[in-house]
């Protein structure tokens, strides 16, 4: 049986043009909810555990010159809830919804549970990704099981999430994931990692292991905690941005008053 995608609600991003609504087939049993607005190369944005695509809309409103997908993981916002929620699941999801709207190449952005599951399909598919973000990655233990890993500083009460979501993440995200960490070195694009330094309860060494183990990798701290982008906005965009559009001729309209010292022009 061939399933549909739930429709898409009609959101405006700030900067953007109202999203069409159709309906598209996917392989699995999910039926992801996405907005997908503007035209040139695609930029893919991930949320967190517990959250929703509405949390990228200030950042998509400046990506300029860009196509914008932005889809409700499994068991979030419109996307359905599931019987279980493997890690690979979240990655299949994207995948699928990339092969259902033809993009054979995109750039990833990613915010905790969001970033993992960018850095997996990067691995799986390194020829289909072009930049990789990853905000705050719950990078899991490589070879050991003693890891903490906890829902500090995210204000998740009303917000439209299945809880076995997010309690299955962080069970298996506690685990080690050797296969993981050994497909990082496939990882082929330009990865910018994102830490929110010590207010984060996601350790900075782990993420600077992370980033040594991508071959074209920089990290930057940005220390105001987990959620960066919504935190500290102007300096995400102040590092992203640049990052996602090197080339001002393609369309980087990056503000003076956003870029940081050492930011590529």
């Amino acid at each position: 049986m061939r399933l549909l995608l739930a429709p898409r609600l009609r959101r405006r991003f700030r900067g953007g043009s109202t999203p069409h609504t159709p309906h598209a087939p996917l392989r699995s049993a999910l039926k992801l909810a996405y907005d997908d607005h503007g035209s040139g190369p695609a930029v893919v944005l991930l949320h967190g555990g517990g959250s929703g695509r509405a949390t990228w809309s200030g950042f998509a409103g400046l990506l300029r010159y860009r196509r914008i997908i932005v889809p409700d993981l499994r068991g979030h916002g419109d996307s359905p809830r599931a019987g279980e929620y493997p890690l690979s699941g979240f990655a299949d999801d994207v995948v699928e919804l990339l092969d259902h709207l033809a993009l054979d190449e995109v750039a990833l952005v990613g915010h905790s549970l969001g970033a993992f599951t960018a850095a997996l399909v990067a691995q799986r598919q390194p020829a289909r990704v072009t930049r990789l973000v990853l905000e705050d990655p719950p990078a899991p233990p490589g070879s050991f099981s003693r890891a903490r890993l906890v829902l500090s500083g995210l204000a998740l009460r009303g917000r439209a999430f299945d809880p076995r979501a997010l309690r299955s993440a962080v069970t298996q995200l506690r685990q080690p994931q050797p296969d993981w960490w050994a497909g990082l070195r496939r990882i082929t694009a330009p990865t910018l990692v994102l830490s929110g330094g010590s207010r984060s309860h996601i350790s900075p060494a782990r993420l600077a292991e992370l980033a040594a183990a991508i071959p074209e990798c920089r990290l930057v701290t940005v220390p105001v905690g987990h959620r960066i982008h919504s935190t500290a906005p102007a300096a995400f965009s102040a590092e992203v941005l640049p990052f996602l559009c090197p080339d001002p001729v393609s369309g980087s309209d990056v503000p003076d008053e956003n870029r940081s010292e050492g930011s590529p022009p």
